[in-house]
């Protein structure tokens, strides 16, 4: 639901605990045993321009190779190592790592430790997956 020209885009604030794991998200189409949440989107705020998340990535979990048509994305990891992807290959990424990803270009994540990752991540120019557009390398498009 992109706000209309009545909304009026107010402060918003939550909490992890509050918010409610995504659903739907399919292995087939590159997210493979991550627990996300989207903190702040257009559902939730109204934020058609900006979206925020939090992923848990388990050991062997991963985003698989994707990109997005309509926005560009960073993330930070928070906790823990494993290796991200990029147009080129592969690349080791750790606690403190902060990555700028531009609208178009492949990159995704993958937990090879024995402990959880966490991301803080976000998009620019989309607060929803459907504004963003997605494919990933194995074919799943949303747009």
């Amino acid at each position: 639901m992109k706000p209309d020209s009545n909304t009026v885009l107010k402060p918003f604030r939550t909490n992890l605990g509050n918010v409610a794991k995504v659903g739907g998200l399919k292995e087939k189409d590159g997210w493979v045993n991550m627990q996300v949440q989207f903190l702040i989107d257009q559902k939730t705020a109204h934020s058609d321009k900006l979206l925020v998340g939090w992923t848990v990535l388990p050991p062997g979990a991963q985003h698989d190779r994707h990109r997005h048509f309509h926005c560009d994305e960073f993330w930070i990891v928070i906790k823990g190592r494993g290796v991200m992807y990029t147009e080129d290959g592969e690349a080791p990424s750790q606690e403190g790592d902060v990555v700028f990803t531009p609208r178009g270009h492949w990159h995704g994540f993958k937990n090879t430790s024995s402990e959880d990752v966490v991301l803080v991540w976000g998009w620019s120019g989309a607060g929803s997956l459907e504004a963003a557009g997605y494919e990933s390398v194995d074919g799943g498009r949303t747009h």
